[in-house]
């Protein structure tokens, strides 16, 4: 069975109370599906179902492999590197995120 190798990088356990979206596409101007939350830096970005797939990006750019989706009542994690989801225990909160501007 695959497993992350990059567990260490994990520095957000505690997820904020709430969030406005993704940060880029409210900078653009754009819509997204569904958001997803670095767990290394705090970074929220859209996933890959959404046009521009800032969470993605994000990880490319930054080196930080994984994420946890904020979505309400999913608590699972993805490294992007290992290509593995996972649930991390030691990771909690549930934010109040807004409605998707596209639906779903």
């Amino acid at each position: 069975m695959a497993q992350c190798t990059h567990l260490d990088q994990v520095q957000i356990t505690q997820l904020p109370d709430s969030v406005a979206g993704c940060e880029d596409c409210l900078k653009s101007g754009d819509g997204w599906l569904h958001l997803r939350i670095c767990l290394a830096c705090g970074k929220v970005g859209c996933c890959d179902d959404s046009p521009n797939r800032h969470a993605r990006a994000h990880a490319a750019s930054s080196g930080h492999p994984l994420i946890r989706s904020i979505e309400p009542g999913e608590d699972w994690a993805w490294c992007f590197i290992d290509e593995v989801a996972m649930v991390l225990p030691e990771v909690s909160g549930e934010p109040t995120i807004p409605p998707s501007p596209l639906g779903a």
